[in-house]
């Protein structure tokens, strides 16, 4: 018998969860339902025991990103400017990462729909169709009809920086779903290769171990299933946001301010990011030159972006999409749950506790932001940003699962030990299983079938730990 070495044993294990879900994603995924759907009918019959599968392999991975964060990392870095480089961790990171997300690269669009609305909207770019006064359903055909009901009439809320990006994969897939939603994960990949590079970077600002920042911020399952899996914009957003914030550390405030403000032109939270920049430039130079400087670059990207895609300034209009009655988030549940019950009462309010409730929502967000950014001194910048966001992405009118990073990529690279790093890895488990891989709510057959999913799973990685407890897995010469 030869040993396994531990690191390869959960990378298979993570590469098999994945492979699984993968797998799962033929039957039970997002699957087209348009013209294209007749591909799927058969596999689509196999959906139950799909959605079973998944689950398992989400299991296996979530619990391989666990085993990973088990293992001794470098020592904590201090709090010195600039800690001598150590590249093995983020090497180590991108092969745990190329196993886990490889199998998802091939897979249909899962856990959302979304890869279908960033495709017809480019398309819409491409016809110089205002995608900031138009849903997707003006641009008809194929595409807009892979786009749920719910979403055909609602502008697109996406910032020109990716609405152009999402304009070329759509020219040049030539409206082919699958070519379109692989150009989509290789957009997406980019932004991860960004966080890669720049999260051990600004976590040694930060004063935090860059093995422990890569293991929550990187390879925390939501990356692979859904900045991957699912394509979204977010890998995007962060990968720019992070470079941002980690030159900002490094006194190069004007290009820190272009990538800052180019990830919010992809999505709108990060601009807080801005802030962080002004806090840094403020240690150097005036407060009010600071912000001056800043607001000014900011501004003049915005414009020169703006003008270069020729996508126009609707997007600043359009920010009110979330705000959306059909969203889902914590802000909208109460809101329903308020409307149910002044209607038993016989009071006739039509949406008023639903906007009260959102309403409420931003404040709350707002609160948590305001909060944190004044304690930023003992924080420290980043962290606030951090906790800004995660409120952002958790009170406010719309949530989704993979809306966590927004925060926990920030709070990886930034947060001491205390609670918020056992915290901020709980959550991303959790909302790792809350999506099916379909995209919408489960049924009560479905949830039965993921909770005996995540059952056989549990039951793998019980016998494993059963043949080798927390340590290499033996296998025969």
């Amino acid at each position: 018998m030869r040993t396994l070495p531990t690191v390869v044993a959960y990378r298979l294990l993570g590469g098999a969860g994945a492979t699984l879900v993968a797998s799962a994603g033929l039957a039970a995924g997002a699957l087209p339902v348009g013209a294209h759907a007749a591909w799927w009918s058969a596999l689509r019959q196999l959906a139950g025991p799909g959605l079973l599968c998944g689950y398992a392999g989400l299991t296996l991975l979530t619990a391989a990103w666990w085993w990973a964060g088990r293992q001794p990392h470098p020592p904590e870095v201090g709090r010195h400017p600039h800690p001598p480089e150590q590249g093995v961790g983020r090497r180590s990171a991108a092969v745990t990462l190329a196993c886990w997300a490889g199998p998802l690269l091939v897979a249909p669009p899962l856990f959302s729909r979304d890869a279908y609305s960033y495709l017809a909207q480019g398309a819409m770019v491409l016809a110089d169709v205002d995608v900031y006064r138009h849903g997707v359903a003006y641009l008809g055909g194929a595409l807009a009809a892979e786009v749920p009901q719910m979403w055909q009439q609602t502008p697109a809320p996406y910032g020109p920086v990716f609405l152009a990006l999402a304009a070329v994969v759509s020219g040049a897939s030539g409206g082919t779903l699958v070519l379109g939603v692989l150009g989509l994960r290789v957009v997406a990949l980019a932004g991860v290769a960004l966080l890669l590079v720049y999260l051990p970077r600004l976590a040694r600002h930060c004063g935090v171990d860059p093995a422990a920042a890569l293991w929550l911020g990187v390879l925390n399952p939501l990356v692979p299933l859904h900045l991957v899996a699912g394509a979204h914009n977010e890998a995007v957003m962060l990968g720019l946001l992070v470079a941002g914030l980690s030159l900002a550390f490094e006194h190069r405030h004007g290009a820190a301010t272009v990538l800052v403000t180019l990830a919010a032109l992809v999505k709108v939270p990060a601009v807080i990011g801005l802030l962080v920049v002004v806090s840094l430039a403020a240690r150097h130079r005036a407060l009010p030159a600071s912000v001056a400087r800043t607001a000014g670059v900011a501004v003049g990207t915005a414009a020169v972006v703006t003008w270069a895609t020729g996508i126009g300034y609707g997007w600043i209009g359009a920010l009110g999409t979330p705000m959306y009655r059909h969203s889902w988030s914590v802000s909208s549940a109460l809101g329903r749950v308020a409307s149910r019950a002044a209607g038993r009462l016989g009071l006739h309010l039509g949406d008023a506790p639903m906007r009260l409730c959102l309403a409420l929502g931003v404040a709350a967000a707002l609160a948590v932001a305001v909060a944190a950014w004044w304690h930023r001194r003992r924080l420290g910048p980043a962290y606030a940003l951090g906790l800004a966001l995660v409120a952002a992405a958790l009170l406010g009118p719309a949530t989704r699962p993979w809306y966590a990073l927004w925060g926990l990529v920030v709070i990886a690279a930034s947060a001491p030990h205390g609670w918020a790093r056992p915290a901020a890895a709980s959550g991303a488990v959790v909302l790792a299983f809350v999506a099916l891989p379909s995209g919408f709510g489960p049924d009560a057959a479905q949830a039965a079938l993921a909770v005996a999913g995540v059952l056989v799973g549990l039951l793998v990685v019980g016998s494993l730990r059963l043949l080798r407890p927390i340590a290499p897995v033996e296998v025969a010469r």
